[in-house]
């Protein structure tokens, strides 16, 4: 008879540190909305935590509201994200430059932007019988 010893070997988990609080404040629920600056022709996107918080943004920017609706910062984080992936340009606290181009995009991403700056076109088909 042969004597074989047989080993078992572990992993190590090594446990990193990482802040809870910051992948928390991501899925917290506010107002994603999308401003609109006649001044200078720009539209600010943002999320605010709740109205009193979106209602100073306005009120001190000068800036009206297109729209808003229910959601959260990783959603905001999501559409700067496939922006710069589409070569739009934006300031730091999220000015855009207003476009058609631009208002199409964020309409098809599901953004809210209302309808007062943007119609969406409808295209109808007709079917010809010969």
């Amino acid at each position: 008879m042969n004597n074989r010893k047989i080993t078992k070997e572990y992993k190590r988990l090594i446990s990193k540190s990482f802040n809870v609080n910051n992948s928390t404040d991501k899925l917290k629920d506010g107002i994603i909305y999308t401003l609109y600056s006649d001044k200078f022709n720009s539209l600010k996107v943002g999320f605010a935590e709740n109205d009193r918080v979106l209602e100073k943004k306005i009120s001190s920017e000068e800036l009206v509201l297109l729209d808003r609706k229910k959601g959260n910062k990783k959603e905001l984080l999501l559409l700067v994200k496939t922006l710069k992936e589409l070569g739009i340009k934006y300031s730091d606290n999220l000015f855009l430059k207003y476009s058609s181009s631009l208002m199409r995009h964020l309409s098809t991403l599901g953004w809210p932007i209302g309808r007062s700056l943007y119609k969406q076109r409808k295209i109808k088909k007709e079917l010809l019988c010969a």
